[in-house]
């Protein structure tokens, strides 16, 4: 099936609305967020079986890796903002110096007003309704826009958001790039984009024309370095399950390997090892594998694996979508697949003979959105310390999503702005200072001609 485009007579008529909306005051209220945030949790519960049906259908996506990856995440950030909203939206006072006397400040949060979601397609539920939670939470209306390249996705989320939501609040609208563009031509207050560098790069020219803030959730070449002092068995197996999940279509996935030279060998048998006891020898006839989202994401991919020697794997299915977790050594870092993020079950595998060699060949290069290290802690640490991306894990990947205390964002080409827990909250708020002077009496000292300067002088 194909989403059929929203016209542009009805996406400006709903900008139009949740402006009104917004002004209105209607979503100020702490208990009105409250009550929207238990909205969309009790929206989620009701239509998760229509969203994991439509999951294995677009993505050929499991129950339980729908739930660990898309369903799990939501109900827990839901959680998480209906314990903590109330304190976080709370004044908060802070010091003031002796030269603003008798004058108190504080901190008010405020929401940033209307704002528009556009989503990608690997995880299309939590990365749709993952922002959306921020936005309720921070008292902002939401224009939410799904990705069309998982189509039956996309369907059923418009059903539950009609079904849960009025239109003047929150919406969403379905179609192409030139509804993409129509959106970003339209002014809001904050537009949170999750997708590629490329078409990042044409969401922040478009909000520069109205002074739009943005947040950008990217993506790039996220690397893994597997150091000699590495546990190879454990490395292996979490890094074999970090590129399995949704067949490596995932934005903080390990994009490619950067081995040390000394256990080259023994990590590549414990790698294809670990790939098999996670999917067996024959990864298509499995149901936790999933396929490539297009044909064109395929094409791509295929077109990757003659630019190094196939150690594993390599067998793939056009009519499927499917490509089989695939090991490719002598690879040139000047290789097409050494030039833009993978997203794909496809590892690339260079070797080092120093970690200083390593760091130099992370910082040459763009910072990602993650960076994964495997090794004694100490050496990790300074591999942290040197490199700069949006997250990072030591002996792991991908986890560091998990935890919703933490930030999630990018860095550089990777993204800007970050979110997840009271992040947030924040990133859909503005913080405004406010200053309390009273009336009782009227201090002279900063008034001309500035009598007793020298103790004015003094005190600033």
């Amino acid at each position: 099936m194909a989403v059929e485009n929203s016209s542009y007579e009805y996406i400006a008529k709903v900008v139009e609305a949740q402006r009104n909306y917004f002004r209105s005051g209607a979503t100020l209220d702490i208990s009105f967020r409250k009550e929207m945030l238990k909205l969309l949790l009790e929206g989620l519960h009701k239509w998760e079986k229509p969203l994991a049906e439509a999951l294995w259908i677009d993505l050929h996506k499991s129950y339980e890796e729908a739930y660990m990856t898309e369903f799990g995440i939501l109900y827990g950030e839901i959680e998480n903002h209906l314990k903590n909203l109330s304190s976080w939206a709370s004044p908060k006072r802070v010091g003031a110096p002796l030269r603003i006397f008798p004058s108190k400040s504080k901190i008010l949060s405020e929401p940033l007003g209307n704002t528009l979601i556009i989503a990608p397609w690997n995880y299309p539920v939590q990365l749709l309704l993952n922002p959306l939670i921020g936005a309720i939470s921070a008292g902002c209306t939401a224009l939410l826009k799904p990705s069309p390249y998982t189509p039956n996705v996309a369907q059923v989320l418009e059903q539950m958001i009609d079904d849960t939501f009025s239109e003047e609040y929150i919406a969403i609208v379905q179609g192409n790039r030139d509804v993409n563009r129509y959106l970003l031509d339209q002014r809001f207050d904050l537009i949170f984009f999750t997708g590629s560098p490329t078409l990042g790069r044409e969401v922040m020219a478009a909000a520069s024309k109205h002074l739009t803030p943005v947040v950008l959730e990217l993506g790039g070449k996220s690397p893994c370095i597997v150091d000699k002092e590495a546990n190879i068995k454990v490395a292996a197996k979490r890094i074999a399950w970090g590129k399995s999940l949704n067949a490596g279509q995932t934005c903080i996935a390990p994009d490619y390997l950067l081995v040390h030279e000394d256990i080259k060998e023994e990590f590549v048998a414990a790698l294809q090892k670990a790939f098999r006891q996670l999917l067996g020898r024959k990864p298509h006839k499995t149901k936790h594998f999933v396929r490539i989202v297009s044909d064109r994401a395929f094409d791509r991919l295929v077109g990757y694996l003659d630019n190094g020697s196939i150690r594993f794997g390599g067998d793939y299915d056009r009519e499927e979508r499917f490509i089989a977790p695939t090991l490719l050594d002598d690879i040139s870092p000047s290789a097409p697949i050494m030039q833009e993020e993978i997203f794909g079950p496809i590892f690339p595998l260079l070797t080092f003979a120093d970690t200083e060699d390593a760091i130099k060949f992370v910082t040459e290069r763009e910072k990602p959105l993650a960076l994964y290290y495997f090794g004694a802690e100490d050496k990790g640490q300074d591999v942290l310390r040197r490199t700069s991306s949006g997250g990072a894990c030591l002996n792991d990947v991908i986890m560091h999503i998990a935890n919703e205390n933490t930030p999630f964002g990018g860095v550089g080409n990777s993204g800007m702005g970050s979110y997840h827990g009271e992040e947030s909250f924040h990133t859909f708020s503005h913080r405004k200072s406010v200053l309390s002077t009273t009336t009782r009496w009227d201090i002279p000292f900063r008034y001309m001609p500035y009598r007793l300067f020298s103790l004015i002088k003094k005190l600033m």
